[in-house]
């Protein structure tokens, strides 16, 4: 004999399962933030919404199996949000630390592996700011956010730029 839950809290059980699930799974292989969306991070995302999404309400396809499911991720994560701002220990479980990408004009190698950036795209993102070479920065670092903040020799003024995998195209907006 199975336990007979009601319909409703086994949505809510559920679909906390697969939230916790994904936190988890982010956090092990290492997904960067969501500033750092490539193509096949977004592809990824709609794949396992897909996925999960049966886990989740299981055979109650209504309005109400659905809603209840969008407001128990909605509860969850702004619970999250909260415990990550109230204690450092969570933080640090779910988010990564800042790395600091180039000091004193030198790559710092182990973080860029850490971090999954290539030295063309750091070199990139240190172009985008005016600074001819990586060898002119004081300091980069990819913060938690995602964006990598930096700080040039010459001015000691401090940069950021979103990190992005693919090079921004021009828009009509831009012409």
């Amino acid at each position: 004999m199975g336990i007979h839950l009601h319909p409703l809290l086994d949505i809510v059980l559920r679909s906390s399962a697969v939230y916790v699930f994904m936190i988890v799974a982010f956090r092990i292989f290492g997904k960067r933030e969501l500033t750092q969306l490539s193509i096949a991070d977004l592809v990824l995302i709609v794949l396992i919404s897909n996925a999960v999404q049966n886990a989740m309400v299981g055979e109650n396809t209504s309005l109400i199996g659905g809603l209840t499911a969008g407001s128990v991720l909605f509860i969850l994560n702004m619970t999250l949000g909260f415990l990550m701002f109230r204690y450092k220990r969570i933080r640090n479980l779910v988010q990564s630390v800042p790395l600091t990408l180039i000091s004193n004009g030198k790559i710092v190698e182990q973080h860029m592996k850490e971090a999954l950036i290539t030295e063309d795209e750091l070199c990139a993102a240190v172009r985008e700011h005016g600074v001819e070479s990586y060898k002119e920065v004081s300091l980069a670092i990819l913060e938690v956010d995602g964006n990598i903040s930096i700080i040039s020799g010459d001015d000691k003024k401090l940069v950021r730029t979103q990190y992005r995998r693919k090079r921004k195209h021009k828009t009509m907006m831009d012409m």
